[in-house]
């Protein structure tokens, strides 16, 4: 019985980067940054098989620093028509094989490509908007790979709401129900 839940999350996740529209392709990334959190809304781009999933980024942000320094993460996904909260615990890795990166690079819009083109790093203080330079022959494109060791399934519903905390074990996922 608990693993139609698992089942349901994984569907949801796939469509969260295959549908436009759809309320977890906006979803909340939290790392550690010297022992705070920091969060910050990211857009999922791919569900692979094995429920990891992945999110584009320049390379010198601030959340690559954290995740090199401690690779664990957060993620938050939230359905507010379907009342259903999924979240996620585990370690990012960046992906470094260029065949990959380059495949990945291939599905990003050519009016996006610039975002990952900036002259100066993400978050750097500028004066005024137009000190924005961008490269023409570089970029910083960093696909990452989030790899879950714990997913929280909630929905919020009547007359009972529904809690399963799946964990990640060598033989695939256990869920165990937890009180609401």
């Amino acid at each position: 019985m608990k693993n139609q839940y698992l089942e349901e999350a994984r569907i949801e996740l796939v469509n969260g980067h295959a549908k436009k529209r759809h309320p977890f392709r906006n979803f909340v990334l939290a790392t550690n940054e010297n022992g705070q959190p920091r969060q910050r809304t990211v857009v999922l781009r791919k569900t692979l098989l094995d429920l990891s999933l992945v999110i584009y980024t320049d390379k010198r942000t601030q959340k690559i620093k954290d995740l090199q320094k401690n690779p664990e993460f957060s993620a938050l996904f939230y359905d507010s028509k379907k009342l259903l909260q999924i979240r996620i615990e585990g370690n990012a890795e960046l992906i470094t094989d260029s065949a990959q990166i380059a495949s990945y690079w291939h599905t990003v819009q050519a009016a996006s490509r610039k975002d990952y083109t900036t002259s100066l790093a993400p978050g750097t203080p500028i004066e005024n908007l137009d000190e924005v330079g961008y490269l023409a022959a570089e970029n910083y494109f960093c696909p990452l790979r989030l790899v879950p060791y714990k997913i929280e399934y909630l929905r919020l519903q009547r007359p009972n709401h529904v809690r399963v905390l799946f964990s990640k074990t060598v033989s695939g996922w256990t869920g165990e129900f937890l009180v609401p």
